[in-house]
């Protein structure tokens, strides 16, 4: 459907933002703001939800499940960055931009809480797409180059993970946070990471790590399923 008559055409862009202070907080100062020169032709959006259910012992029925919770939205956009016009460094410029959202801040590696930045994708008045989250992956594809090298043209495939703000230490089906939970690791988690998340705190890794003899923070195996401990003890 076409826009307004008159109307000028709003360009999506990415806001990178300082990671809480505390589990719970909202995102910090904002440090930069990507702007792209082309809007995406489409946007990936996805959430799913956890069902536990119970083996069923007859044939032709299934048990009840039950209800655990709901993970995060997850959207996925595509964005193309070119500089044949220009013959500049905007294509190089953005993608390292973008690659600041994928290591900790320096003002969290100051406090000895290292952390990502918090991004929010923006376009216009979309809200369902336009949440607070953590850029979880970036891949970038170059595909022209000027006769020195220097890139003229790249694709950029973002995934950006909604990060709520729970109280740390929240048993999601207890309510309760002298409860212990369990946490089944993914590519990419580590002991800080998973540290900040429970309790807001990156340096009580050492809780986790003792309560499932863990040597090394920084290695941990996909698919393990990892005992965290309730928050009191990691105090």
């Amino acid at each position: 459907m076409a826009g307004k008559p008159g109307a000028s055409l709003t360009r999506a862009q990415l806001v990178i933002m300082e990671p809480p202070v505390q589990a719970g907080a909202k995102p910090g100062a904002k440090l930069a703001t990507v702007k792209f020169q082309f809007n995406p032709n489409t946007l990936a959006l996805s959430k799913n939800t956890e069902w536990r259910r119970n083996p069923s012992r007859l044939a032709d029925e299934t048990s009840m499940p039950e209800f655990v919770g709901s993970g995060p939205r997850n959207l996925s956009v595509d964005v193309l960055l070119d500089a044949t016009a220009t013959h500049d460094n905007s294509v190089e410029t953005r993608v390292e931009q973008l690659l600041t959202a994928c290591v900790p801040t320096k003002k969290s590696l100051a406090k000895k809480t290292p952390a990502s930045p918090w991004v929010r994708f923006e376009w216009g008045t979309s809200k369902t797409t336009s949440f607070d989250g953590v850029l979880s992956n970036l891949s970038v594809d170059y595909s022209l180059f000027d006769v020195d090298g220097r890139p003229l043209r790249a694709k950029c495939s973002l995934s950006i993970e909604e990060a709520g703000s729970d109280t740390p230490g929240q048993n999601p089906t207890s309510g309760s946070r002298e409860a212990r939970r369990t946490h089944r690791v993914v590519a990419g988690d580590s002991l800080p990471q998973l540290a900040w998340r429970e309790y807001g705190d990156a340096t009580a890794w050492r809780v986790i790590a003792e309560a499932n003899d863990i040597d090394d923070p920084m290695l941990l195996a996909p698919g393990a399923e990892l005992l965290v401990p309730a928050m009191e003890e990691a105090r």
